[in-house]
């Protein structure tokens, strides 16, 4: 599994987690894209502005490995924002290559880009 470094490993100030430290001896947890609903907390939010934001700031728009990101959180984002970069695709696999969606991203989180345009 590979260790992204520089990607930051949680949203400051949170425990919402963005990175995991060892790989899970039992295998790679499932990559599934979980419904998002409208009335999710302001702070879930938070959180994936944040990883969208540490996503673009550390890969762009390039294809990347999923290694030490955090299952869960790249599941919010999987299916839309974050797409698979290779066909067949193994969301078991901490190597699976994944791609961010940088129109969709734009889209659903355009506070996580608002920096750059400035």
């Amino acid at each position: 599994m590979i260790k992204h470094r520089g990607f930051p490993g949680r949203l400051p100030s949170t425990d919402f987690q963005f990175t995991i430290r060892r790989a899970n001896p039992k295998g790679a947890t499932p990559l599934i894209a979980r419904e998002r609903f409208r009335d999710r907390r302001p702070a879930d939010r938070r959180a994936d502005i944040g990883f969208v934001a540490a996503i673009w700031a550390c890969f762009g728009t390039e294809p990347f490995e999923r290694g030490n990101l955090d299952a869960g959180r790249l599941s919010w984002l999987f299916g839309r924002e974050v797409l698979p970069a290779e066909d067949p695709f193994d969301p078991e696999s901490y190597e699976a290559l994944l791609v961010l969606d940088e129109a969709a991203a734009r889209r659903s989180f355009p506070e996580a880009f608002r920096a750059e345009d400035e």
